[in-house]
């Protein structure tokens, strides 16, 4: 299955700093923007620190219901990615648990997850990443079993949308489902339309859930193991983290690139793979350090080791 919806916009290029340089590129690289004062600021966020790509949220991540989004809500939006020709995914509300042997928590989170798909959809977003949930004590089996079911519920709701599903690799913090690549396999291939899933990898993720993607044999065998079990064509978002925490810890903690116990190799893997050339790139670090905006800061590390620079890391 191939990314059929995702955007191959070109945007303005970033500087060493991670600011706009003004030149084209091709290479999706961005961060979370906050959608604070309208949905659209975030956009234009993204273009004051130098992204070519950005992952919003639609409504506040922390609560069950949203404000509507309006007419002017989504003209506004869609304006200002046609001007800056950023590439945007949505990301979903941490509260939603598709594998809860709970039914009303579970009812409740299908009915948020087709919300969720209907902003996206609305919004014209290629994309919704979401964390696939946790078994809470039921086991691995019966939790991606409920995951599945609920995806078809969710698809069957959703009939005839472009907007498609990536699944998110997780830590593997207390009963979550997600953190190994058998799991990703499973969740994406069990439900009726697989066609309409595909996955996102965070690399803070992959580390602390076991997989040593930050030396070279680690990295080739953990991205070739996803190829052979669901395929790199079904890869449609990156998630560039570094950790707190160490491998195998099972500690969700991100960190500034190179500032954690994954290290600068991993990213200089992934900004060099011909494999995701097209594919968005997306920081989830803290936003400021010792009062310093650091997505810049970041993100022109990042740039750096793009051709196989070193990057300065301070």
């Amino acid at each position: 299955m191939g990314r059929k919806s995702l955007s191959r916009n070109e945007g303005k290029g970033v500087r060493a700093d991670g600011r706009s340089s003004g030149r084209k590129t091709n290479l999706l690289l961005g961060a979370h923007m906050s959608i604070a004062g309208g949905i659209h600021l975030a956009v234009r966020r993204g273009e004051e620190v130098g992204c070519t790509a950005i992952q919003i949220f639609t409504k506040n991540a922390t609560q069950w219901i949203g404000r509507s989004l309006t007419d002017a809500d989504i003209r506004k939006f869609k304006s200002e990615c046609r001007r800056t020709g950023i590439m945007a995914v949505a990301h979903d509300s941490y509260l939603i648990n598709l594998g809860s042997p709970e039914t009303d928590l579970r009812v409740k989170s299908i009915d948020a997850f087709v919300d969720e798909m209907e902003r996206a959809e609305g919004l014209g977003l290629p994309y919704v990443i979401m964390h696939p949930g946790a078994h809470r004590g039921a086991g691995d089996d019966a939790g991606i079993a409920r995951v599945a079911e609920s995806f078809n519920t969710v698809l069957k709701r959703t009939s005839g949308y472009r907007v498609r599903i990536l699944v998110e690799n997780t830590a593997g913090q207390g009963t979550s489902l997600g953190h190994s690549v058998e799991h990703l396999t499973r969740i994406v291939n069990e439900p009726s339309a697989p066609e309409r899933l595909g996955i996102c990898i965070d690399s803070c993720h992959a580390f602390v859930a076991g997989h040593d993607i930050g030396e070279r044999r680690g990295y080739d065998g953990f991205f070739d193991l996803l190829d052979e079990k669901i395929g790199l064509d079904r890869l449609g978002a990156l998630h560039l983290n570094d950790c707190k925490k160490g491998l195998g810890s099972r500690v969700d903690r991100h960190e500034h690139i190179g500032k954690g116990a994954l290290g600068l190799d991993f990213f200089r893997f992934a900004m060099n793979d011909p494999r995701f050339t097209s594919v968005p790139k997306l920081l989830e670090t803290p936003k400021e350090l010792g009062g310093l905006d650091m997505d810049p800061i970041n993100l022109g590390i990042l740039k750096g080791l793009v051709g196989g620079a070193q990057a300065a890391v301070e």
